[in-house]
């Protein structure tokens, strides 16, 4: 990349005893840097200043190293043009690292000075001057640990140009560096500061050229990052999204260089029978010593973040898939042996996934091997890497006796969405990282709608999904991370990949469909696959594709990607029965974030409908308003008979906005029974539960009679039409759930109310008493009609879920209460279950109990999973979730727990993150909670920084609660970022959490 914006400055600390040989020295480097044009910086520093300058790390080492300072003036010695000067002639260049040293001159001492990693900004993208086009690897892992990286990169020069070749490389040891076979002079190199530049004068401006690199990356068991190379249970594998590719060999880590790779692999054949690698498999065969190789070739161009090895033993399934074109594609899932039984729904869900991408997008799978691969370690949920896929276990293992219908269903989905990838992603990808929507936001909306067309409904998809929106991206967008779906800058890019980008970056591709429609849609998608197949593109491509396929201006609408924030939508009515007219008048605004204040109106498809209060019939059917100015008035034609309207607005949720709309508990529960579209219906009762329970917050039960009246007598109706089967178990199941405590918090937030979670989590559970007080006879009495027949074979076809679903919100009803009635339910249930779905909800419920029962239900729970980490995982979370008193206590003796290793990120996660989900534990007003959080992300922080900086996340929202939480939750973060050696990834949440 090119030098930082600002002037270049060197700045000697002179020390009064010895200022003189200080000063020499200052003039000894000067004249130095005057002559760097002709030899690099390193090889010049190193061949003339004193020795014991050199020895100590000047101009070469990993620790200690000449740095540039990026410094402003002032008083002292300044060298800052004369050092700019000499760098610009030097065909090298200088970068600002976390942790580096700037140069400190003195003559008994070197010290390190803690420098603010590099901020990164869209606006300065510029091609890169060379493109490797052809990528020939050879991975060797001896049976000592050591990996052994070999790679000739086919490099093509981007026009003209003399400029040195950068190349990326974190943690490796440079064993050999050739072009077109000869050995480069070590004059004519450096590498320092996670980069290997080589001048141009190496290559004496050939236009291409081979460069032979051969590496050893950090040893893959010690590698506990988990990115790169690294090993899981004594499997070899991979993770290089977003920049793990250059902690295995050199290379221009960006995603806009893509080439086609070749793989030969080498193992011990014992300990790894199984080697993988991307695309097809060309050949393979044993070599001396019990050794043996695999060569994997793929055919289609790709960036390097795609790239993956596997080296195991490993027990797989198999099977094929015939595409539309004929063609036969054989398909392999991959485990630890132990697990092997647990492939099946992965491999059929692999299977939909491909049908269904045919039947809707008219994409086929381009390879002839396509394979997945179950790992233990895995900071992510699942990796997209071409033609093999990596997967966390948690996303891939499934069985009726380890795995929850939600799991099940889970597992449908991420697989569709990593295969989904191979097009959009794969086949197309992101010019750069900042245009990560643009593959994670259409692929979530691609694997969503896969869900809801092969699952039990669309709506209860819909509502799952704006749940999860609402309680996680609403709190982000309004808190100190917020960033646009497309940000314009990043420290580390590995804190980019959160909800905002994925789950707000889908609901803008959703827009596009409201606005165009499935066939415009469509027809957007086929266009931009015409223009960019096997290119590196941006969002506005994807727009422009959009816009031009269906002849729509779409200008306005790229402020989704420009603007953070969760806009505003207001809206009111009223009737002009005798001109047979409703006037719909809709406003919208988007609150400040950090670095924007001003916000633009956006294009927001508004889908409405109308009901005639008196009859419940719908007079006007869906139809979209395109809101694009701060305020619009829209008029919609009733018949003239209609006396009373009652709107739907933002139906289906056509758009990612909070709604204000003036409606009475009446009107809202007229729109549960009567409104057309199902997703509105669920979205009135969740309001009026909203409100109750906020209203009993405010002031109590006798605050809220009213509407308590109105939400039970809703409640009953729906418990109703369950017993008469007249209404869709899943939905049922939801709408009797009361909104959770992060939405009612955020609703509180919205308002400018500063949040005690401690008394929303007690209010919410009041109001759930009340109204399970009322019907616990008939809750009873649907709990026991769906228990599951005699001998019932498991399923999870969409009927038995919802069955499961429902049965197991009834336990969850009756049971708030603790008493002797409901320990007994679920300790029934828990003897009984046939199934975990049904295992875990008992399991829950008696943890929130305790007692006796709930001991006994643990323990057996414990033997049951008999060392199966998915299901241990869930032992772990249960407890660390359960309502106690002795919450923090009974986490703490768990990490303690021979099972419990916080290097495991799932096992981390189970316990850490069922914490944090424990409102009245966390939330402690002793701060206790937060201690312990914070002390596991200073633990991480070194060990595995992705994972440190996500668990941030809760403390980052510090601002939102009142004023004791507020100082108890900074002062945890103020610690964390007094750590000696803050990672880049943590060190950028830690900034703007307490910055902004």
């Amino acid at each position: 990349g090119g030098a930082p914006s600002e002037q270049l400055w060197i700045r000697p600390y002179l020390r009064r005893d010895r200022s003189l040989w200080s000063m020499r020295t200052v003039l000894l480097l000067s004249a130095l840097l005057m002559q760097a044009s002709k030899s690099s910086v390193a090889g010049l520093l190193r061949s003339r200043l004193p020795s014991h300058m050199a020895s100590r790390g000047f101009a070469g080492g990993r620790g200690r190293s000449f740095r540039f300072a990026k410094r402003k003036p002032s008083l002292g010695w300044g060298f800052g043009p004369l050092a700019a000067a000499a760098v610009a002639g030097s065909g090298w260049t200088p970068r600002l690292t976390g942790g580096a040293s700037a140069l400190m001159m003195s003559t008994d001492t070197v010290e390190p000075v803690q420098v603010a990693p590099q901020e990164k900004f869209r606006k300065d993208y510029t091609p890169p001057p060379y493109w490797t086009r052809d990528v020939q690897m050879s991975v060797n892992l001896a049976s000592d640990g050591v990996a052994t990286v070999s790679t000739d990169l086919t490099i093509e020069a981007g026009g003209e140009t003399t400029d040195a070749l950068v190349l990326d490389g974190e943690d490796l040891q440079l064993k050999s560096l050739k072009i077109d076979g000869a050995e480069v002079d070590p004059t004519l190199y450096s590498y320092k500061d996670e980069l290997l530049s080589i001048q141009g004068e190496a290559f004496k401006g050939k236009s291409k050229f081979t460069l032979s690199t051969v590496v050893e990356p950090t040893k893959p068991e010690e590698n506990t990052q988990l990115s790169g190379l690294y090993q899981s249970n004594g499997v070899y594998c991979t993770q290089c999204e977003a920049e793990g590719f250059r902690r295995i060999t050199f290379f221009q880590d960006r995603p806009d260089v893509m080439a086609k790779f070749k793989l030969r692999l080498e193992a011990d054949k014992e300990s790894c029978p199984v080697l993988l690698g991307n695309g097809n498999f060309i050949e393979g065969g044993d070599l001396e010593g019990g050794r043996h190789y695999a060569v994997w070739e793929d055919p289609w161009l790709k960036p390097c973040y795609l790239f993956a090895l596997v080296a195991g033993n490993l027990g797989s399934i198999t099977g094929t898939y015939t595409t539309m074109s004929g063609r036969t594609v054989n398909l392999g899932i991959f485990s630890e042996h132990d697990n092997v039984d647990q492939l099946d729904h992965a491999l059929l869900s692999l299977q939909k996934a491909m049908k269904w991408d045919e039947d809707t997008f008219g994409l086929e799978c381009d390879l002839d091997t396509y394979n997945v691969v179950a790992v233990n370690d895995f900071n992510m949920g699942a990796m997209e890497n071409k033609g093999l896929n990596i997967f966390n276990t948690a996303l891939t293992l499934a069985k009726p006796e380890t795995a929850t219908d939600l799991d099940y269903e889970r597992i449908e989905g991420v697989i569709g969405h990593e295969y989904f990838h191979n097009w959009t992603g794969n086949r197309v990808t992101c010019r750069d990282w900042f245009q990560l929507t643009l593959k994670e936001g259409l692929t979530v909306y691609r694997d969503q709608t896969f869900s809801a067309d092969v699952g039990s409904s669309e709506a209860v998809k819909r509502i799952r999904d704006v749940r999860m929106l609402r309680s996680r991206q609403f709190m982000e967008d309004a808190g100190p991370l917020a960033h646009p779906i497309r940000p314009d800058s990043y420290i580390a890019m590995d804190n980019f990949y959160t909800v905002t980008v994925y789950e707000k970056g889908a609901e803008v591709i959703r827009m596009y469909e409201v606005l165009l429609g499935k066939d415009g849609f469509r027809k957007g998608m086929d266009l931009y696959f015409e223009r960019h197949d096997g290119s590196a593109v941006t969002c506005d491509d994807f727009r422009s594709a959009m816009a031009d396929a269906n002849g729509k201006d779409l200008t306005q609408f790229e402020r989704w990607y420009l603007q953070a924030g969760t806009p505003v939508v207001t809206a009111s009515g009223e009737l002009d029965a005798a001109a047979g007219v409703y006037k719909l008048k809709l406003s919208q605004m988007t609150p400040p974030t950090p670095n924007q204040s001003e916000k633009l109106p956006l294009l927001i498809p508004v889908e409405v409908g109308l009901l005639d209060k008196d009859t419940g019939n719908e007079i006007v059917p869906s139809t979209v308003l395109e809101l694009t100015e701060a305020e619009q008035v829209f008029e919609l034609a009733v018949p003239k008979s209609t006396a009373s309207v009652i709107p739907s607005v933002l139906r289906g949720f056509s758009a990612p906005v909070r709604l204000k709309i003036e409606q009475t508990d009446e009107e809202l529960a007229f729109l549960a029974a009567k409104d057309t579209d199902e997703f509105n219906k669920w979205e009135a009762s969740q309001r009026l539960g909203t409100r109750v329970v906020l209203a009993y917050l405010e002031g109590g039960q006798e605050s809220c009679v009213e509407g308590l009246g109105v939400l039970t007598q809703a409640f009953g109706e729906i418990l109703d039409l369950a017993l008469k089967n007249e209404m869709d178990l899943s939905l049922a199941a939801l709408t009797l759930m009361l909104p959770d405590v992060s939405t009612l918090s955020d609703e509180l937030a919205s308002s400018g109310k500063l949040i005690d979670p401690v008394a929303v989590s007690k209010a919410r559970g009041d109001v759930k008493k009340a109204l399970a007080e009322t019907h616990r006879e008939k809750i009873l009495e649907l709990y026991n009609k769906l228990a599951p027949p005699a001998g019932e074979v498991f399923s999870v076809d969409p009927a038995a879920i919802s069955r499961r679903r429902l049965r197991n919100a009834c336990l969850d009803l009756y049971c708030c209460f603790k008493d002797e009635a409901a320990e007994s339910l679920a300790y029934e249930q828990a003897k009984a279950a046939t199934c975990m779905t049904e295992k875990i909800a008992a399991f829950s419920t008696l943890a929130d109990i305790g007692g006796a029962k709930a001991d006994e239900v643990k323990d057996q729970f414990y033997a049951d999973a008999n060392k199966d980490a998915l299901v241990v995982n869930k032992w772990f979370s249960v407890q660390a979730a359960a309502d106690s008193d002795e919450a923090l206590q009974k986490v703490e003796a768990l990490r303690k727990h021979p099972d419990f290793s916080i290097k495991n990120p799932n096992r981390m996660r189970a316990l850490v993150g069922g914490f944090v989900a424990n409102t009245n534990a966390f939330h402690k007003d002793d701060g206790s909670g937060y201690a312990f959080l914070g002390g596991v992300i200073g633990e991480l922080n070194t060990m595995n920084p992705q994972m440190a900086s996500r668990m941030c996340g809760p403390l980052s929202q510090w601002r939102r609660y009142d004023e004791k939480r507020q100082e108890l939750m900074k002062a945890e973060l103020t610690k964390l970022k007094e750590l000696p050696n803050v990672s880049k990834d943590l060190y950028e949440v830690l900034t703007k959490s307490l910055g902004a």
